[in-house]
């Protein structure tokens, strides 16, 4: 029999990623379109087997060498019954998504967060590969996160483990409210959003800042203002850094990684933004956990999503 290959599913709610990768995780084929989401559950689902198949038809691959298919969804997600129990994305509540795709394309499916995937896809074929314990950091509209040990996803006892945004680490007096619902969360300061809301704030107060002029605050804005030697823009990158360090301080007394690799919209920054996270990291961690542990950008882009849901099946 031919060499088993592996599907990744990387659904969003705007368009479905479909790929073939081989047994090293390299991406043969992809194929995209559009998600049709305002058609609800079941027409997507018809749409992600379309397209798992018209994948593997445009490829050289028979169908009989398809190992399994793994998607990545943002949400929240019961893993091992393959159910999504929300997600926000999609206005998606308890979609039994492994069933109605197991019978629709009569392969094992196994699913789990996009951020999860996104991490295994790094550490499979990207930023991590060769390296069995890392970290992964996705920083965009929120901060997700991902966590390889020995190799292998760690999921944690119903799911949650990861969930690296959402650790507590901003003081309460400087403190806001999460999505989540809590005080303090890393996503409110170092996520894409936490950087506009910080510049919006300043700007409203009247600080001395280029970002004044600035119509409709992306992060980007903040990030070209801050390379410009902007202060407050320096400032607000410098905070967003901090806890960022922070974080992966903490992390690296419980996980004791090898490696810290930030993926994400935010992290194309670049260096102003590695160099402060380094810097901080440094100072904040135990001298032994930071010993030979490096902080690097992601290396898949946008193909990280489809390569760690392809990975569920092998390594997940």
């Amino acid at each position: 029999m031919s060499e088993q290959i592996y599907i990744g599913v990387d659904l969003g709610g705007t368009n479905i990623k479909v790929g073939i990768c081989d047994v090293e995780g390299k991406l043969l084929h992809t194929y995209e379109g559009p998600t049709g989401n305002e058609n609800g559950a079941d027409f997507v689902l018809d749409r992600i087997a379309e397209y798992v198949r018209a994948l593997v038809r445009e490829s050289a691959i028979e169908w009989e060498q398809v190992a399994g298919i793994g998607a990545g969804i943002a949400g929240f997600l019961d893993i091992p019954e393959g159910v999504i129990k929300l997600s926000p994305n999609l206005g998606w509540r308890n979609v039994p998504v492994k069933k109605i795709l197991e019978e629709k394309l009569g392969k094992q499916v196994v699913i789990d967060n996009d951020a999860n995937v996104a991490a295994l896809g790094e550490a499979w074929s990207g930023a991590g590969a060769g390296i069995p314990n890392i970290v992964c950091y996705t920083l965009g509209t929120g901060v997700g996160g991902g966590i390889i040990v020995g190799g292998r996803l760690y999921q944690g006892y119903n799911g949650m483990a990861g969930e690296l945004g959402h650790m507590t680490v901003v003081p309460d007096l400087e403190a806001i409210a999460c999505g989540c619902g809590r005080m303090g969360c890393l996503e409110t300061v170092s996520s894409a959003t936490g950087i506009i809301r910080m510049a919006n704030d300043a700007v409203e107060r009247g600080d001395a800042t280029v970002l004044a002029s600035v119509e409709k605050m992306t992060a980007k804005d903040v990030f070209d203002a801050a390379k410009a030697d902007d202060e407050v823009a320096l400032r607000i990158i410098q905070r967003a850094a901090f806890y960022l360090g922070k974080s992966m301080s903490l992390v690296s007394v419980v996980i004791n990684p090898q490696r810290f690799i930030i993926g994400g919209g935010v992290s194309r920054a670049g260096d102003i933004l590695f160099d402060m996270i380094r810097e901080n990291f440094s100072k904040l961690a135990p001298e032994r956990a930071q010993e030979g542990v490096d902080i690097v950008p992601a290396t898949l882009g946008n193909d990280a999503g489809v390569v760690g849901a392809a990975g569920l099946i092998l390594r997940g």
